[in-house]
């Protein structure tokens, strides 16, 4: 659970920023949404492979 301690005098906008950041940061809606339906261990590990070749790719480029 996400807690956000609002300062004395801190603008409430200023605090919800900050909530939505550190929400954002946490990834709590990915981890929601990935678990409304389940994934075979070897579609995730898939997954993973692409991700890194993407990354890998991506890397190269920028180093030329």
């Amino acid at each position: 659970m996400l807690r956000i301690v609002v300062k004395e005098g801190e603008n409430i906008d200023r605090a919800l920023k900050r909530y939505k950041r550190k929400f954002k940061n946490v990834r709590q809606m990915q981890e929601l949404r990935s678990r409304k339906h389940y994934s075979k261990k070897s579609v995730l590990r898939r997954e993973e492979i692409k991700k890194a070749q993407y990354k890998q790719k991506f890397l190269r480029e920028q180093a030329e």
